[in-house]
């Protein structure tokens, strides 16, 4: 198993730069009243538009000095996958500019002509900045402050600091916008998670509901960190939400990543835009215990090989549109609610069934709670399999790894969790060893945390994929343990034989999720 360097500051390559706080701090105290959601595309419209530029002026320096290049010639910088940005767009102008009253309209002028040049980028950037209501002195200072970003840095560092300003950014405006933040992003720590765990070196990677794009920058990082080449992977992706697509263009922009990301304002149930891809590896965060997705006209698609979802709830349909899309190979990690592990209604238990029977189930993952920004829902980890039998691992089926990583984590304000690096470490290293991967560790049941079940010991459980049930009581602990802790863990099997009951539990878990039961 590959393994990544870990740094003085104790992350895995992705740390942040020491600055990105003062910098969003500052950033942040020039939006005075403005809302979040509208001072998002603000920022993030002006920190692509430096990038952008900066990686210009990197190209056309590179020309100069060459002979026979051009370096006002587009085709040149086209070439090597840089955006052509015409006079009037580039930052020093926008820059000498930015005291003035006609700022806003300077800025719109230079969207307006980055586009024009640049097909991929049309319809994508931000062109409001001199509606009346925004402040154009916030403006002036806002260019100042950005201005200073990767100043006097080499071109790939300065490149490399942006796109993490980008995306420190993206994840500051989630915490910001609370609930309506969880539409556009996952947590990074998530998704670390799911990319460590599929470790996507070489194929095609997709995410049917892609948000700000936050799974493709983790997996390109991934694939550099560990020695890897960036043209052995081809990314694809899907998202609904116009506004949320184009923060996932400018965001792998900015990362300088090639993709084909659709936007499909029908949504991938209704509208599939990539009907004919099959993907190596499949990373999603599909929007939890959806029961408006239109189900009623799916009753008879091609992808419910394990059973037709319920119209009130589009878990089973995300699970299975996956299924659908995976390479005969392929694996996919995919965050749903705990609800999804052991649901009864409606035929969710039927589909469950199936699918643990059809040994797609490769392992079940229970997080621990506070970890995203857009619910308190519990939320648990499936990863699928199409198959287990032996490719580039051990031959897996009829078995499927259980991982209880409720009590790992740890608490970054007063009302989220994040995973620290040893977390992820302890996770993945723990799936990987199961797997047989080359170079890891061999595998042991751990109680209270790991437990590879037979699918015969799956069928005494009801099909239900609750780690809980499985990975059973971790080792005794000293008797002091406090009251307080001990009355914590008490109350957390409650809440979990609750979640599993049978008729009660299902009442109290569709009471607080939100899912309509039938009848």
């Amino acid at each position: 198993m590959a393994k990544g360097k870990t740094n003085k500051n104790g992350t895995n390559g992705g740390a942040n730069l020491g600055f990105e706080a003062k910098l969003w701090a500052t950033a942040d105290k020039l939006r005075g009243n403005m809302e979040p959601s509208d001072y998002k595309h603000v920022a993030l419209g002006l920190i692509f538009l430096k990038y952008i530029s900066d990686a210009f002026e990197a190209k056309r320096e590179a020309l100069l000095v060459e002979d026979l290049a051009d370096p006002e010639d587009p085709e040149e910088y086209l070439a090597e996958n840089v955006f052509w940005v015409p006079k009037e767009a580039r930052w020093s102008h926008l820059q000498a500019s930015a005291k003035q009253a006609t700022i806003g309209k300077t800025i719109d002028d230079a969207m307006l002509a980055i586009e024009a040049k640049n097909a991929s980028l049309k319809g994508v950037l931000p062109k409001d900045y001199a509606r009346p209501a925004l402040n154009k002195v916030m403006l002036g200072e806002l260019i100042d402050l950005i201005s200073g970003i990767a100043m006097n840095e080499e071109a790939d560092r300065s490149k490399d600091i942006l796109g993490r300003v980008y995306e420190y950014f993206l994840g500051s405006f989630a915490g910001a916008e609370g609930k309506r933040g969880g539409e556009f992003y996952t947590p990074r720590s998530v998704v670390r998670l799911l990319v460590e765990m599929l470790e996507p070196y070489k194929g095609r990677i997709y995410d049917p509901c892609c948000g700000s794009g936050g799974m493709f920058v983790q997996s390109e990082k991934f694939v550099k960190e560990h020695g890897g080449r960036i043209g052995d992977i081809a990314i694809y992706g899907q998202e609904s939400n116009y506004t949320t697509w184009r923060l996932a263009k400018m965001n792998l922009a900015v990362r300088g990543i090639d993709a084909d990301i659709q936007w499909n304002n029908e949504g991938s149930f209704h509208k599939d835009a990539l009907p004919d891809l099959r993907a190596d590896y499949i990373l999603a965060n599909p929007p939890f215990n959806v029961s408006d997705w239109g189900g009623e006209r799916l009753r008879e698609d091609a992808r419910w090989k394990y059973g037709v979802p319920p119209v009130g709830n589009a878990n089973y349909g995300w699970l299975q549109h996956i299924l659908h899309h995976l390479a005969p190979t392929g694996t996919a990690g995919v965050v749903l609610a705990n609800g999804s592990m052991s649901s009864a209604q409606s035929g969710e238990g039927d589909i469950r069934r199936a699918m643990v029977e059809g040994d797609v189930v490769d392992c079940m993952i229970a997080l621990p709670g506070q970890l995203f920004y857009s619910t308190q829902i519990p939320a648990c980890l499936w990863f699928l399999a199409r198959d287990k039998k032996n490719h580039k691992f051990r031959d897996r089926r009829g078995e499927v790894l259980f991982i209880d990583a409720r009590k790992l984590g740890h608490l970054v304000d007063r009302t989220r969790k994040e995973f620290a690096d040893d977390d992820i470490a302890k996770i993945t290293q723990t799936y990987h060893a199961w797997r047989g991967e080359e170079g890891a560790d061999e595998y042991e049941d751990v109680p209270g945390f790991c437990k590879a079940a037979s699918l015969e010991e799956i069928r005494s459980h009801g099909h239900v994929l609750t780690p809980g049930r499985y990975v059973g009581a971790a080792a005794a602990e000293e008797d002091d343990v406090p009251f307080v802790e001990r009355f914590a863990a008490l109350k957390e099997k409650l809440d979990e034989q609750l979640a599993e009951g049978e008729e009660l539990g299902a009442l109290i878990q569709a009471k607080l999720e939100g899912v309509v039961i039938d009848g």
